[in-house]
């Protein structure tokens, strides 16, 4: 991956090895900061009642988590080098527009089906983003070919959206059934036999191999690298995070200080401004550059969380409803800000190394 995708400035070069480095050195911290802050709340305050677990999650609605994906307009014409045209804004309106009504329209007709697809388009993106990290931020070259890249997707998207289904099994099935059971009440009572023993043992066993392979091929391939040592030890956090954390809290903190914080900083380096500024050492202009052209669609994404409430077939009126509400409007926008991101992906030839 080359920086010559991002501009034809000849200064720019020296300045996104800089970025680079403050986007690393950051994106390390808040997602060290992400597993310590959830493990500390499950850890000393006990048994954490759900209501409250679900604080993190709802936080992100303004902080890092929606806006993460709300530069999604600017993102292709800046990695493209190319001027922000009427005709690209629209491109993506349209694509969230005809993605997301479509999605919609899954979670109203048949919502199982529809949280089965947010579990594996979650897995996805959020493994493609650390995919991205691993290789463009922290020089992972031992992930030379596509496949061992893909092997490793499964492995970082697998750990927030299948450790879960293991270790909290009745938790899983209740924020399953509880996000069905909006559109859907009798639906609902699909999701219990999702901590079966058997399907647990499935998941385990399948995802434990994965993990093993995925991290066994880096090894010999990397000669134990620095760039292998925080794979690997990111990895086995991640593992263990969602393995002693209840699933709600650990995926509000997840979202937001780890995930969101990385594809900000993605989104910051095809962008010369935040690039400058970060180079700069000045993470606050940087920041504040990123949060002006976030703020629109942040207000956009909002709006359309309240055009959710309104097709439910009744109110929420619960702290873990409410939270359903807020998954499955993530869920509708997640669709196409990943064909966004995957369009990214392509400009940037993470898939074709």
């Amino acid at each position: 991956m080359t920086d010559s995708r991002t501009s034809t400035r000849p200064e720019i070069y020296p300045e996104r090895r800089r970025a680079r480095a403050v986007a690393r050195t950051v994106s390390l911290v808040a997602g060290t900061a992400a597993l310590v802050l959830g493990t500390v709340l499950a850890v000393v305050t006990g048994s954490l009642p759900l209501s409250v677990q679900y604080v993190p999650l709802l936080v992100s609605v303004v902080v890092l988590g929606l806006p993460h994906g709300a530069v999604d307009h600017l993102v292709l014409p800046r990695a493209r080098n190319e001027p922000i045209t009427t005709r690209s804004l629209a491109a993506v309106g349209a694509l969230y527009l005809v993605v997301g009504a479509a999605y919609a329209a899954v979670w109203l007709v048949t919502p199982v089906a529809a949280f089965v697809l947010f579990i594996l388009a979650t897995l996805f993106h959020w493994g493609q983003g650390d995919v991205y990290v691993l290789v463009d931020l922290f020089g992972a070259d031992y992930l030379d070919a596509s496949w061992r890249r893909l092997l490793t997707l499964v492995v970082r998207g697998g750990a927030p959206m299948l450790v879960p289904l293991v270790a909290f099994p009745e938790q899983y099935g209740f924020v399953a059934g509880t996000l069905v059971g909006l559109f859907d009440p009798d639906a609902a009572a699909t999701f219990e036999s999702v901590g079966q023993p058997r399907v647990r043992l499935a998941v385990g066993l399948g995802y434990g191999l994965t993990v093993v392979t995925a991290l066994g091929i880096g090894y010999v391939r990397s000669g134990n690298s620095r760039a292998w040592r925080i794979d690997a030890g990111e990895t086995v956090a991640l593992v263990a995070f969602f393995a002693a954390v209840p699933p709600v809290l650990a995926i509000g903190c997840y979202f937001c200080f780890w995930h969101s914080v990385r594809h900000i900083f993605r989104t910051m380096l095809v962008d010369d401004g935040a690039v400058s500024a970060l180079a700069a050492g000045a993470l606050g202009r940087a920041s504040r550059r990123f949060a002006r052209d976030a703020t629109p669609l942040t207000v956009g994404a909002i709006l359309v969380l309240g055009a959710v409430a309104l097709l439910l077939p009744q109110t929420p009126a619960t702290v873990p409803e409410v939270g359903a509400l807020y998954l499955v409007t993530i869920a509708i926008l997640t669709l196409p800000h990943i064909a966004v991101v995957s369009v990214l992906d392509r400009i940037q030839g993470l898939w074709w190394p």
